[in-house]
């Protein structure tokens, strides 16, 4: 049977480039970066060179990034690692769970937390974050764009204002590096994330930029690994795959393949939206050309997820890392979507190795398949769903 992959936000295939990159660092190449010796010292070339990429895809200096596990643990330096006890950190309530979970967390060591609301379209209003700036205001934490709606937030704007009220900005960018420029310098961000496994890079590996002068404690203890801001040996094959994506992704953008992906996502957003009771969550606003995230009211989106992957295509109903949750997604939730709609969303994703023809294997499938649930569903005759 044929398999089509549309759910490259979860994560992505590693492009040939990157595994031909990385596998002399399994055998041949295989010394510890920290090592003096000939061995260690051609490991650590690579692993400059691989920040050098990194660093180039971003606008930063090299030394300006630390190499982490990924997205994750990325989000959880930039947080735990600038806030003091009795001090406030403003962000978003569509964040990723990496940075909302760690926020419950750091209230319950004796930070303070707001959460700034976002409008229909899913975008924060830099007026909001500026209300709720405090004299103990240490950081804000916005994403770039978001996981599952793909919505763009104006953090150029929001990084003036940081600057101007003399508080740390974080940014996630896991969703948004390599989809859109990232240029740290307009955003004017101190700290910023990304994940290997979103650019076509392997799983466990990710980065942190940390602006020159940002003060940052370490999480992890130990030797003086990454200028003593992440201890541990580093991952080299990870880091030089991340490098490779990194340089694949910035000659990407040169190239406008950013185009090629939105013509692709639009092409299947105006297919989808000819079906009754249809729509694209995050339509008004600036979004990453790769996301389209449509809701088809009458039918649970797990159920469709499912019935599309038994016909061949993989799609989400949003973030991985939620899946099987009970709740509706918090993101659309605080978009003012009502719950049933929301259950009955789905998160069609593109990456590089997405074709025309696989465009066209979905405009074709998914039709027939929300027709074929619906006629299942008690909801789809219920005449408030309709509209």
């Amino acid at each position: 049977m044929r398999r089509v992959y549309f759910d490259n936000s979860a994560t992505t295939p590693i492009l040939p480039e990157v595994l031909a990159a990385m596998q002399p660092y399994f055998a041949d190449h295989f010394g510890n970066a920290s090592s003096i010796h000939h061995h260690g010292q051609e490991t650590r070339a690579a692993v400059e060179t691989a920040r050098a990429s990194v660093a180039a895809l971003l606008g930063c200096r090299a030394p300006e990034i630390v190499f982490t596990s990924g997205g994750t643990e990325a989000d959880n330096l930039a947080l735990f690692g600038t806030l003091h006890e009795g001090e406030h950190i403003i962000t978003s309530i569509v964040e990723h769970h990496a940075v909302l979970n760690t926020c419950k967390h750091l209230e319950e060591e004796g930070r303070q937390v707001t959460y700034i609301p976002v409008d229909p379209s899913g975008l924060v209003d830099p007026d909001d974050i500026r209300r709720a700036l405090r004299p103990n205001t240490r950081l804000i934490s916005i994403m770039m764009a978001n996981n599952e709606t793909g919505v763009l937030q104006p953090l150029q704007e929001i990084g003036r204002l940081a600057a101007e009220a003399d508080v740390y900005f974080h940014a996630d960018a896991v969703q948004a590096a390599g989809k859109v420029p990232v240029d740290v310098e307009k955003i004017a961000c101190d700290l910023l994330s990304i994940s290997g496994h979103k650019i076509h890079a392997p799983q466990g590996i990710g980065a942190l930029y940390v602006r020159k002068g940002t003060k940052l404690a370490p999480m992890i203890f130990g030797g003086r690994h990454e200028r003593s801001r992440r201890a541990g040996t580093e991952n080299v094959p990870g880091i030089v795959a991340l490098g490779k994506a990194a340089e694949l992704a910035r000659i990407g953008l040169d190239r406008r393949e950013d185009q090629d992906l939105a013509a692709r996502r639009d092409r299947i957003e105006r297919a989808l939206l000819q079906l009754e009771s249809t729509g694209v969550n995050g339509a008004g606003a600036p979004r990453v050309p790769n996301i389209a995230n449509t809701y088809f009211d009458g039918i649970e989106g797990e159920a469709l997820v499912i019935a599309l992957d038994l016909k061949g295509l993989a799609v989400s109903t949003g973030a991985a890392c939620s899946s099987g949750a009970i709740e509706p997604s918090h993101v659309l939730i605080a978009m003012g979507m009502r719950s049933d709609r929301a259950r009955a969303s789905l998160r069609f994703s593109l990456g590089k190795q997405n074709t025309d023809d696989e465009v066209d294997f979905a405009i074709a499938l998914v039709p027939e398949t929300v027709a074929r649930l619906r006629e299942l569903s008690p909801a789809w005759s219920a005449e408030p769903v309709r509209r």
